[in-house]
């Protein structure tokens, strides 16, 4: 009795769906960040791209500009769901069902910054996982904040960015 009680309880948890919160800023939405999620949309029932309020961040574009590239960045994709939200984002993962978080490492320092924020994430929420996928070497060198950058100075970014990112 107590196997089956025990076998049904993990095919109940191996049946639950894999949803994965992918927080960012995507200020604005550059190559790095969409190959990250192309290749990470696979490991998952459902992605959800989630554009947060970063506090020691200014953005250049609305919440509604960034949320509008991504939804036509991924609209022959279900899997894909963009959102924006605010504060803690193991809260945001809780409230949708989320039980990873995508973080796209592109340099040994991205790494050490990510690492500090899923271990404060591990502590809050320990059912929470975080899972670190690096970019393509392609486009390991493309910041978001290197792309504003280039806006601000009246440079052209089309090459950095989806063809779906106008500005």
């Amino acid at each position: 009795m107590a196997l089956r009680c025990l076998l049904f309880l993990y095919n109940k948890m191996n049946d639950m769906e894999r949803i994965c919160l992918f927080p960012g800023t995507f200020d604005p939405v550059t190559h790095g960040h969409v190959d990250v999620i192309e290749r990470a949309v696979s490991l998952f029932d459902k992605l959800i791209i989630g554009i947060g309020t970063n506090s020691s961040k200014q953005p250049m574009f609305t919440v509604e500009q960034r949320a509008g590239w991504m939804r036509d960045i991924f609209k022959n994709d279900p899997r894909v769901e963009v959102t924006g939200y605010e504060g803690l984002t193991v809260d945001y993962c809780r409230d949708r069902g989320a039980r990873f978080i995508l973080r796209g490492i592109r340099y040994i320092s991205d790494f050490e910054y990510e690492k500090a924020i899923a271990d404060m994430n591990r502590m809050l929420a320990p059912d929470i996982e975080t899972i670190f996928l690096t970019c393509s070497p392609l486009y390991s060198t493309i910041s978001s904040t290197l792309v504003r950058d280039v806006i601000r100075n009246g440079g052209n970014a089309a090459m950095f960015m989806p063809k779906e990112v106008k500005l």
